[in-house]
C-alpha cells in the first residue's frame, strides 16, 4: 500500500471523505465528505470569508447561481475556446489530451515507468505507450457541463453549470456596486465550485471548493498600486 492509499484509507476511517456511491461501484473523481470532513471544509470556508470579506473594509460578497444564461459564456468565449485538444486511441479506445500525451513521449524515453498509474491513460493494451499512427485526428473537448431547464430537451433550453468561480462577479457587477456603495479599488469575494470535467479521469476529490477575490479599479489606480508595491518590494531587497 502506497502513501495516498493509506492517506485515502486513514481519511475513510475517520470520517472525512468516503467514495460517492460506493455501494453501486462508485464513481471517479466523486467523494462525500463525512461527518468529520464536513466540518473541517466549513470551518475552512467560514475562517477564510471571516479573514477576507468580515475583516475588510474593501471587499464585499456573494454567492452566485449555478447555472447562469448561456449568453454569459458565448460572450465570455468559454462554448468555443474552454476546451482541451481529445484525442483516443483507435486499438484500446482510451482517451487524453494530446498537449499531455506529448509531455509524457519527451519524457518517456528518458525516465519514466510505464508502471506509474499516473500514466496509465497514455500505455496501450501492449503495455506500450500509443502509437500515432493508431490515434484520431485532433478534436476539441468542451470541459463545461452541460443540462437542460425545462421539459425538453432542445438548443433552446440547453444551459451549462458554471465553469468558473468568478464569471458572476463581473455580470452582477452593476447591482453590487450599486448596493455595496463601494468606490474603486475594491474587491469581491466568492466561494463556490467551478463545474468542469477532464478528458482523463482523476482519482482525487473532484467538489473542488474555490476561494476567490477580484479586485477592480480604474487602470490608473491599478497601476498605481502595482507601481507602489514594487517599489515597496524592491527597497526592502
Amino acid at each position: 500500500m502506497d502513501l495516498l492509499e493509506k492517506v485515502v484509507s486513514l481519511a475513510k476511517r475517520r470520517g472525512f471523505v468516503y467514495p460517492g456511491s460506493e455501494i453501486y461501484g462508485g464513481l471517479a473523481n466523486s467523494w462525500d465528505y463525512g461527518p468529520v470532513g464536513s466540518e473541517l471544509k466549513k470551518n475552512i470556508k467560514d475562517f477564510w470569508w471571516h479573514t477576507f470579506v468580515h475583516l475588510r473594509d474593501d471587499i464585499v460578497g456573494i454567492d452566485a447561481a449555478l447555472i447562469m444564461n448561456p449568453s454569459v459564456w458565448e460572450a465570455s468565449g468559454h462554448i468555443k475556446g474552454f476546451t482541451d485538444p481529445l484525442r483516443e486511441c483507435k486499438v484500446c479506445h482510451k482517451r487524453f489530451r494530446e498537449d499531455s500525451f506529448k509531455d509524457f513521449i519527451q519524457n518517456y524515453q528518458k525516465d519514466y515507468k510505464i508502471s506509474d498509474p499516473s500514466y496509465t491513460d497514455f500505455i496501450c493494451s501492449d503495455q506500450k505507450p500509443h502509437k500515432d499512427e493508431n490515434l484520431t485526428e485532433t478534436r476539441n473537448f468542451n470541459l463545461m457541463f452541460k443540462t437542460f431547464i425545462g421539459p425538453l430537451e432542445d438548443t433552446t433550453s440547453r444551459a451549462y453549470l458554471r465553469p468558473e468561480t468568478a464569471q458572476a462577479m463581473f455580470v452582477d457587477f452593476p447591482e453590487i456596486v450599486r448596493v455595496a456603495r463601494k468606490k474603486l479599488p475594491f474587491g469581491i469575494a466568492q466561494i463556490g465550485g467551478p463545474q468542469y470535467h477532464f478528458i482523463i479521469k482523476l482519482d482525487s476529490i473532484g467538489d473542488v471548493q474555490w476561494s476567490r477575490t477580484y479586485h477592480f479599479g480604474t487602470y490608473n489606480i491599478i497601476n498605481s498600486i502595482y507601481y507602489s508595491f514594487f517599489m515597496l518590494k524592491r527597497n526592502r531587497t
